[in-house]
């Protein structure tokens, strides 16, 4: 006996205005630090034929402004990549706004956006990250300094709840972001004390919409296919995604989100593990020649074999031999040894990346007193690291 069930509605969202740039349809890369450098940015533009928003890895400003050499090649963008999107995370108000005047005035990129999601312990001990908006008053400082710094370029950022259920922030948050004229807010439906672990609250990115109805919000987490994205438009009413784990070895994702957002049925949701193999190579090769070696690119790819080949039948013996290769020819080989004719397996869309929760949050002595007092951030809260 068959069944009868009525299809799930279509969503239309309109494209994401982001300052003069038009993002459509509303989806967005989320920084990830050693992810989304420029070849990964690359493969999910290539997906995507081209839409969406696609942002760098975190750039700390400290590091910017003193023009360190590998925050100079992290900020490196394709000819082909528009509008080019800088993340920021800084602590101090007076270095973020010398990094933010920095990119507008040397034409650095296009837009950009500001962290407030870092979880990290060795981020939070120094009030900087999930921990800084907390502190009001330093929250509106860096903000003020970065949208006044930017001229005519976009400010957006990207924040969680809070630190835990007992001190969340994201509304306050919220309207200090609108009173200093950000142009938009990303939130990730967790807490600090949360990391990734249990699940993403949705309803508090709904919350958070009609609490700044002025500017367009984005819901983060728990985006593991392109249907997790329309349902979360659909609950929330956010204006757009943001879309980080879900797309870890899997940067044909953005070619199901285009399809999915545009209405059409065809995607590369499922692909055969010879087309992920090919994935994998080209991924490999682009790092490869965006590092200017092979064996570094190929090593730098290791982190990402798991990732990708997750659900499929492939041995434990042969997993760590592709996770310790060293040229492009023998991770050919290795993956050319392997039943390339496997579909897509059952279950290979869910979590993947970091899934650890309910951690302890290390804050500065007395960080939790007063909401205002500014206290006890300094320089040293800026490392390089990211996350959110």
């Amino acid at each position: 006996m068959s069944t009868l069930t009525t299809p799930a509605p279509k969503t239309t969202v309109p494209p994401l205005r982001v300052g003069p740039h038009t993002v459509a349809p509303p989806v967005v890369l989320a920084p990830m630090a050693g992810i989304t450098n420029a070849p990964f940015r690359t493969l999910c533009r290539e997906f995507s034929g081209g839409k969406g928003l696609f942002v760098s890895e975190m750039i700390t400003t400290r590091a910017l402004v003193e023009r360190n050499e590998k925050t100079m090649q992290l900020i490196h963008f394709d000819a082909t990549e528009t509008p080019r999107s800088i993340q920021l995370y800084g602590v101090d108000p007076v270095t973020v706004g010398k990094a933010v005047r920095m990119i507008a005035e040397e034409g650095l990129a296009d837009h950009i956006d500001l962290n407030f999601g870092c979880p990290v312990p060795k981020v939070t001990r120094k009030g900087g990250g999930s921990a800084l908006p907390y502190k009001r008053n330093l929250l509106r400082a860096i903000v003020r300094e970065a949208v006044t710094g930017a001229g005519d370029l976009p400010v957006t950022m990207k924040m969680r709840k809070g630190i835990d259920d007992d001190h969340l922030t994201f509304l306050d948050a919220g309207r200090i972001a609108v009173e200093e004229g950000v142009s938009a807010i990303a939130l990730h439906g967790r807490t600090t004390a949360q990391h990734y672990g249990g699940t993403a609250d949705w309803d508090a990115i709904a919350r958070l919409k009609e609490h700044v109805p002025e500017i367009p919000v984005l819901g983060n987490g728990d985006i593991w296919c392109a249907e997790d994205a329309l349902r979360m438009v659909r609950e929330t009413g956010c204006d757009g995604v943001v879309v980080g784990r879900g797309c870890l070895g899997r940067p044909w994702l953005f070619a199901d989100l285009v399809a999915a957002f545009e209405g059409r049925t065809d995607s590369f949701a499922r692909p055969t593990l010879r087309e992920v193999a090919d994935v994998m190579v080209r991924h490999a090769t682009l790092l490869g020649e965006w590092i200017g070696e092979e064996a570094r690119g190929v090593i730098d790819f290791r982190k990402h074999v798991a990732w990708y080949l997750k659900g499929f039948a492939v041995g434990s013996e042969m997993r760590k031999r592709l996770a310790i290769t060293s040229s492009l020819e023998a991770l050919r080989a290795g993956l050319d040894e392997l039943d390339l004719d496997q579909p897509w397996p059952d279950g290979a869309d869910g979590p993947r990346g970091r899934t650890s929760g309910n951690n302890r949050v290390v804050l500065p002595d007395g960080w939790l007193k007063d909401p205002y007092d500014c206290a006890g951030v300094g320089e040293d809260a800026e490392l390089d690291t990211s996350g959110g």
